[in-house]
């Protein structure tokens, strides 16, 4: 491990508002604030919402900042690019807004049934080899299902027009509610205040003249998700920290996109 990303592992363990939770220390002693959230940490009962694979957390401070009535908390497993905005709502004083360093896989044991109001998944890894990685997918759905209050929300940012294809279709094999779709987001009507905050792999995508998609839904509950029986074509672009992506194997063939008034 580098001297640089040393450095800012143990800078965060000074920061009261990060958690870093490996599965050993889990294993070992369970997480405190499960359930506890609203009264022990952010000390109210504003709705908690959560950004899945935040990177640097561009995404989870900016929303912090234009919704104080809402408490946010960005996860991912990269401490190095966390740090950055840990770092920048530490020197805040940002009072709503916490990072846990930890496995997606895992969030069950950090969150309580119903503690969490919204989720937000901005620009995940498609993963389009393995269905099961898939942050939309049901494996993923049936976790937050879990810790989602009855019909709480879930939205996606995506460059990848694969990720956003595959996620309309698991909500129509799920008969779930699509609230808001677009697959250019910038040319559409909903870049709002929400939806404009751009993080810094964003604008290097948009730079090149990629669309932002984006779409919301409802999580419901079921008796159990299904994965989407459709073949979807393969993102075949470079995308910034995932490597080159191949191109689709001959197998698969396009799709047309469900409009949300079918789904």
């Amino acid at each position: 491990m580098g001297k640089n990303k040393l450095i800012k592992f143990s800078e965060m363990e000074g920061y009261p508002h990060v958690f870093q939770y490996p599965y050993d220390k889990l294993r070992d002693g369970g997480f405190e604030l499960k359930g506890a959230w609203s009264e022990t940490f952010f000390e109210n009962h504003n709705p908690i919402v959560l950004e899945l694979g935040c990177g640097k957390g561009e995404y989870t401070v900016g929303l912090a900042r234009a919704f104080p009535e809402k408490n946010f908390i960005g996860i991912d497993i990269k401490g190095a690019r966390m740090w950055t905005g840990a770092r920048e709502s530490f020197k805040a004083g940002m009072t709503n807004v916490a990072f846990l360093r930890t496995n997606i896989e895992l969030i069950t044991s950090f969150f309580a049934p119903g503690e969490i109001s919204e989720i937000w998944l901005t620009f995940p890894d498609p993963q389009m080899k393995k269905s099961s990685k898939r942050l939309s997918s049901a494996r993923f759905m049936e976790l937050y299902r879990q810790i989602l209050v009855p019909r709480g929300l879930i939205h996606l940012k995506t460059d990848s027009r694969f990720l956003y294809s595959y996620t309309l279709e698991m909500a129509k094999a799920n008969r779930l509610n699509v609230l808001s779709q677009t697959e250019d987001l910038y040319r559409s009507t909903q870049a709002d205040g929400l939806l404009s905050i751009r993080t810094f792999y964003e604008q290097q995508w948009i730079d090149r003249g990629l669309s932002i998609k984006y779409l919301s839904f409802v999580c419901e509950e079921r008796r159990q998700y299904v994965e989407p029986q459709v073949d979807i074509e393969w993102d075949i672009y470079r995308s910034y920290g995932r490597g080159k992506r191949n191109a689709p194997p001959p197998h698969f063939s396009n799709i047309s996109l469900p409009n949300a008034n079918d789904l």
